[in-house]
């Protein structure tokens, strides 16, 4: 990052058309983000302390669970801050440390989803073969790959957006800094930023979305092949839970930082989707909807209440 940057702190504007709303918005976020770190928190340690859920499918679903501890937590206290009346301003660096920790997430997500479809496609189109291929080395090397990519997408972004020159103005036209709120500002020819950031996270979306799609489309024309309607209702519910988290992470994704046009009020409404709500209904998918979660999250809740049970 350059030294000769002016601009030692950037101003937040905070979500647009919200004006009297401040306070009920805030107590809306604070519940979604509550509830994001306790159900997850409860998700993660009910997959900790039961053994029937170590399993690859569990162990892909317990990081999951830590991913969407942190992410929330990289925009969402600030911008909290901010609606409470307390100060919009961030400094330089805190700006780039959201754009960083972001963007390395949103990179982890996206291969952690990836992971999560290839063991889904191995478990159900290679029953047979599935612990051997997913052993505990295989899980523990894709995960430590998943973290590791995630970060390497982080940092070549932070990168790119930070090595530019800001020297005014410095108001940034959302609730937290992100790469187009951010560009918008320097005091720079940012085509070439723009236009690797774009490949990048395009290159980044793009793939995953079509290895999932492989690996999808080769589950559904196993489960088809399935006799039973048992059988075929069993395989169908182990994977609707996670399409439907795969849904609601892409969508943003591409209205945000793939479509060629912007609106500011569309970007706002999508990204408060992503850094809030989503990351606090991933425990409600994957718990209403999977049977041995609720089994184990039952027995877990019992144990503590009763410990004399134990």
């Amino acid at each position: 990052m350059n030294n000769y940057t002016s601009v030692k702190e950037f101003i937040l504007l905070g979500l647009p058309h919200t004006e009297g709303l401040e306070n009920m918005i805030f107590v809306l976020f604070l519940a979604f983000y509550l509830f994001a770190l306790l159900g997850n928190l409860l998700i993660f340690v009910t997959i900790l302390a039961s053994s029937s859920l170590h399993t690859p499918m569990y162990f892909f679903l317990g990081n999951l669970s830590v991913f969407d501890i942190f992410f929330p937590s990289v925009n969402s206290p600030k911008m909290m801050v901010s609606l409470a009346g307390q100060s919009r301003t961030i400094s330089y660096q805190g700006c780039a440390s959201q754009v960083f920790f972001y963007h390395t997430l949103g990179g982890t997500e996206c291969f952690l989803y990836t992971v999560m479809a290839y063991d889904r496609f191995v478990a159900i189109c290679h029953p047979m073969r599935y612990t051997v291929i997913m052993n505990q080395r295989v899980c523990t090397s894709l995960t430590v790959c998943t973290w590791l990519g995630g970060c390497v997408h982080g940092s070549i972004l932070t990168f790119l957006i930070f090595k530019l020159p800001y020297c005014g103005p410095n108001e940034v036209d959302s609730f937290f800094c992100d790469i187009p709120v951010v560009l918008s500002l320097a005091c720079a020819d940012t085509s070439l930023a723009q236009m690797v950031s774009f490949i990048n996270i395009g290159v980044v979306a793009l793939v995953c979305f079509l290895l999932i799609l492989l690996s999808y489309t080769r589950i559904v024309l196993s489960i088809l092949k399935i006799r039973s309607s048992e059988g075929r209702r069993r395989a169908f519910s182990t994977c609707s839970a996670h399409l439907t988290s795969i849904l609601l992470v892409y969508g943003p994704v591409i209205l945000v930082y793939l479509r060629p046009a912007s609106s500011l009020w569309l970007d706002s409404v999508v990204q408060v989707l992503n850094n809030v709500i989503t990351p606090s209904l991933n425990p409600l998918i994957y718990s209403l909807r999977n049977k041995d979660v609720k089994v184990a999250l039952r027995k877990m809740v019992t144990q503590m209440a009763h410990p004399s049970l134990l």
